[in-house]
């Protein structure tokens, strides 16, 4: 697939920098996990029992509490979301958030939505070898969030991280590298979601549009790894 040259334009070098290291370590995990004949996506389901749609993996979802980052597993109906063997969601949590990000819409008071999911900031697609294919974002109803502006929650990539063993060090290293490697189409997939939203409710003014069933995801995009490393070199001036 090819890269917009311009998705770059707005990152320093060293967010650049920053990203391609990323992506070195996006390969470095699919490195380790071939070796153990795994995928990033095998991982997480190991010992889980069946694969259920829409059963999250793994069971209780995986935190760190000391960032405050989150993510499961699941998949939907194939007829749903054909060439998609399942996504990740991953969430930054209500307690890992700065004093100036206020939600739009909080479904619980403060001191109950504290233990609750906090926002999801994006989707991963993964075809069924375990590998990323499409990043989207969606409506607030899909994952029971609390609502926050779009800047709002890409200040909250900053501080996304999984950075412990459990289920799979390999996967939570892949999936943090990756929130940072895609991170211009990201912030381009969570304003488009925001632009959705407006749009939606300016045709639909009699729908809560936060709960309507009808609008689910809010923006995606197809991702490449190579792609996205090889586009990361050219705005560097390095030789692949």
């Amino acid at each position: 697939m090819t890269i917009n040259k311009k998705l770059f334009n707005r990152f320093s070098e060293d967010q650049l920098i920053a990203m391609h290291e990323a992506g070195a370590e996006v390969l470095e995990c699919y490195r380790v996990l071939a070796k153990a004949k795994s995928n990033t996506v095998a991982e997480v389901l190991k010992n889980q029992g069946e694969f259920l749609e829409w059963d999250h993996f793994p069971k209780g979802d995986v935190v760190d509490r000391e960032t405050q980052s989150q993510f499961y597993y699941h998949a939907h109906p194939k007829i749903e979301r054909p060439g998609e063997h399942g996504h990740f969601h991953t969430f930054m949590r209500y307690k890992g958030m700065g004093k100036n990000q206020k939600p739009m819409v909080l479904q619980f008071p403060q001191e109950e939505n504290k233990d609750r999911i906090g926002t999801h900031l994006i989707a991963i697609s993964m075809d069924n070898k375990g590998f990323p294919i499409k990043l989207f974002t969606t409506n607030r109803w899909v994952t029971d969030e609390t609502w926050y502006q779009g800047g709002d929650v890409i200040g909250m990539l900053d501080d996304f991280e999984i950075d412990h063993t459990y289920p799979s060090w390999a996967t939570n290293r892949w999936l943090t590298g990756m929130v940072l490697l895609f991170r211009p189409q990201i912030e381009e997939l969570i304003l488009k979601r925001d632009k959705k939203i407006k749009m939606w409710q300016k045709k639909h003014p009699k729908e809560d549009v936060f709960e309507d069933r009808d609008l689910e995801v809010t923006s995606e995009t197809s991702v490449s790894v190579e792609d996205q490393i090889r586009g990361l070199e050219k705005a560097l001036g390095v030789d692949s």
